[in-house]
């Protein structure tokens, strides 16, 4: 592979304009594609196979009258909302919402069929009904016109779904800042304007073709909209940092007195390939979303992937090409005030720093595993669910018609369950309705149960069932499984027909259900085929085991972070979230595939360089520390860059973003500095040189694969022996 690097690597710098004409054609084509048969991005969720599903299904399949998209306004005075004037305004408000463009259906808070005025008189809502699946600002301006004579008469009015988010604020340009941040740490790191513009050029390209590629499978199948984020993210992250990489290796080359084809080769062959095994590390992580079983994760495992390819592609086929146009001007258009530093410093802080912990590996080590274990405590109070509008902020109208539905009507009114009766085609024996409807009036939680709504054919109701707690209280997740387990079996026994509960509560309780059912394969699968990868890659055993150890012990730790800050409330102010957010059930397994990748990114750079040092010496505490004071100063840089870039998605409005983006740029911050400077040293200290050990049979049957790419010009390295006595080599050694 190194061969076949240095090839790619050196025609790109004999051809440059080749490689750039080539990609600017992929680039042009992929983008055109896009244009023509991209499709937009699905909002819809689906957990096929859960019993909140199937009985979604069958709502929309045979009783679609009650799956039309819908809004409550909300109407609120402490004078009461019953006086003859107040309800004539109020009514003639109600007249003027059925008057809007996409309006099917408006009702009246003071139907006698269904009233909605609530016991202390202080609070109605009426519910709009739109033959449109997404309300916008349109559909708002005409509510708005709507009801304003009712405003002016000092009654309160509020929104909540479609028409409560129709003028939500768009996420901005997070990814600018990200880009911004890069600029000027790649200004600090190269002292060159240069050299800082190729990484980011390279990546920013990538991420065009990229997201395009996933616009393109967005036409062909439903791909949601936080695939796009995750997507970015990565690709901004790992681009700009796959592309340094392997400038910094070239640039070394060039100083050793390289010509510039050879310099670029050799900067393929050698840091090309830790990039390249870097990028399918990560791509093998993502693409184990596939194991999820919800084909929302399943979707931001291909779209990432295909963002990492593209990103990794470019990395080492069109920046060679852009080194080979520069040539010699690559360090030219200096920064002024930045003194330059050799990458390679034998006297390095970080050599130094090294030095410290391979001398006491007990002392330093242990400190750093008890700091990452102090943080992964909240983990084990952590509580899945997604958010909903009693997590927005105060002042919005979102989360002021829900505090005033709860006020109101009780805390479950804003997360009813509803009890889909299924009779398999025949009609439902009106017994059975009433039983059912019996017993979960009965049951204890259950604050109120709505009149049963049956389709036309009679063979399907719905019985709306309202909880006494908050759509993510704990209590509302056990009255769900009582009235799955017990309350309906009961009722429904003999009757031949079916019941299935459905709803937001019921799909986030199937969702986390399905994903502890799936987390194990999901990990054994994921850090089963990295430690294979790497096994591999580095030629040993303990080598690859102690990498995810420790990436699973760093993952920990960016969970407890994230339980901290959204769940418990700490210090979430500063990030712009407001109240305490569950985690959203499909953050922890997400987060793990790019953790565990981006992590085993770092291990790649690190270990490929400890490994190339032990190799000419065979000295495994020297080759750690040579091996981090030539890596620190490049993997810092890199770690900044992703952390700047994973850090500026906080300020999205989004509180999902918001989460992805922290956790993200903790677990980076954690992985470069405890991890990779304290951890990975002082592990690599007392495994000495058993870490290095492969059987021999497995030795046979492993392909060699050379990570250093000394190999690339034909000098063969020397093959490593196993150690038989690990007291005689140490001995030797001294």
């Amino acid at each position: 592979m190194s061969h076949f690097l240095y090839r790619i690597g050196n025609f790109a710098g004999r051809h440059p304009w080749r490689v750039i004409a080539a990609w600017i054609f992929v680039a042009g084509a992929v983008f055109m594609l896009n244009s023509s048969q991209g499709g937009e991005y699905d909002e819809s969720f689906s957990l096929p196979g859960s019993e909140s599903q199937r009985a979604a299904d069958a709502i929309e399949d045979r009783f679609p009258q009650e799956t039309l998209y819908s809004s409550n306004v909300i109407f609120h005075s402490d004078n009461g909302l019953t006086d003859p004037a107040t309800k004539a305004a109020i009514e003639q408000a109600v007249e003027q919402l059925t008057e809007g463009e996409h309006v099917v259906a408006v009702s009246s808070p003071y139907d006698p069929r269904g009233p909605t005025v609530s016991e202390d008189g202080q609070t109605a809502f009426a519910t709009v009904a739109f033959d449109i699946e997404k309300v916008g600002i349109e559909e708002l301006d005409a509510a708005e016109e709507a009801v304003q004579d009712v405003r002016d008469a000092g009654i309160q009015v509020e929104y909540d779904g479609g028409l409560g988010y129709a003028d939500l604020p768009a996420g901005g340009n997070s990814e600018l800042i990200g880009v911004l941040l890069a600029v000027v740490i790649l200004a600090v790191a190269f002292g060159s304007l240069v050299a800082m513009s190729l990484p980011i050029g390279t990546a920013l390209l990538a991420i065009v073709v990229g997201s395009s590629g996933i616009g393109i499978m967005a036409g062909v199948v439903a791909v949601p909209k936080i695939t796009g984020i995750v997507a970015m993210m990565l690709g901004l992250g790992v681009g700009i940092d796959y592309a340094l990489f392997i400038l910094t290796r070239h640039r070394q080359n060039l100083a050793a007195g390289q010509s510039v084809p050879v310099a670029i080769g050799r900067a393929n062959a050698t840091a090309g390939l830790s990039v390249l095994f870097a990028g399918v590390t990560v791509m093998v992580a993502i693409l184990g979303l596939k194991l999820s079983g919800i084909p929302m994760m399943e979707k931001m495992g291909y779209g990432s992937a295909i963002m990492v390819a593209v990103v990794m592609l470019a990395s080492i086929t069109l920046l060679p090409a852009i080194l080979g146009v520069v040539k010699h001007r690559v360090n030219s258009a200096r920064v002024p005030f930045v003194k330059q530093k050799p990458v390679d410093n034998p006297d390095a802080a970080s050599a130094k720093w090294a030095a410290r912990v391979v001398a006491k590996p007990l002392r330093y080590g242990g400190a750093a595993a008890v700091v990452l274990g102090i943080l992964a405590i909240p983990v084990f109070s952590m509580h899945l669910g997604f958010a909903d509008a009693g997590n927005d902020a105060p002042d919005t109208t979102t989360r002021k018609s829900y505090d005033l539905m709860a006020e109101g009507y009780g805390a479950g009114i804003n997360g009813p369950l509803q009890v889909v009766l299924d009779a398999d085609g025949a009609t439902i024996p009106s017994g059975a309705i009433e039983r059912i409807s019996t017993a979960l009036a009965s049951e204890p939680g259950v604050a109120s149960v709505d009149p049963p709504s049956t389709n036309e054919a009679g063979d399907i109701a719905i019985i709306s069932v309202v909880p006494t707690t908050s759509p993510q209280d704990a209590e509302t997740g056990e009255l769900l499984e009582q009235i799955r387990e017990d309350t309906i079996p009961a009722a429904l026994d003999g009757t031949g027909v079916e019941a299935s509960v459905t709803g937001n509560t019921a799909l986030t309780e199937d969702v986390s259900s399905r994903l502890q059912d799936r987390m194990p394969l999901f990990l054994g699968a994921v850090i089963g085929l990295s430690f294979l990868l790497l096994m591999v890659v580095f030629r040993s055993v303990l080598v690859p085991l102690k990498a995810a150890a420790l990436n699973v012990l760093g993952v920990g730790a960016a969970y407890g972070v994230i339980v901290a800050v959204f769940q418990w409330g700490w210090f979430a102010n500063l990030i712009g979230v407001h109240e305490s957010v569950p985690i959203m059930p499909l953050a922890p397994m997400l987060m793990f595939a790019i953790l565990f990748g981006l992590s085993m990114d770092y291990e790649v750079f690190l270990m490929s360089r400890v490994r190339e040092q032990y190799r000419k010496h065979f000295d495994p505490r020297r080759a750690v520390v040579e091996g981090v004071g030539s890596t620190a100063r490049v993997i810092t840089c890199a770690a900044l860059i992703m952390i700047g870039v994973f850090s500026s998605f906080m300020l999205d409005v989004d509180v999902t973003t918001k989460m992805f983006g922290l956790g993200l740029a903790v677990a980076v911050l954690l992985d470069v500095t405890l991890i990779r400077m304290v951890l990975v040293p002082a592990a690599m200290s007392l495994l000495g040189h058993r870490a290095w050990w492969l059987p021999a049979w497995l030795e046979r049957r492993l392909p060699s694969i050379d990570i250093e790419g000394g190999a690339y010009d034909g000098e063969e390295l020397p093959v490593l022996e196993p150690v038989a006595d690990e007291p005689e080599r140490e001995a030797a050694l001294v």
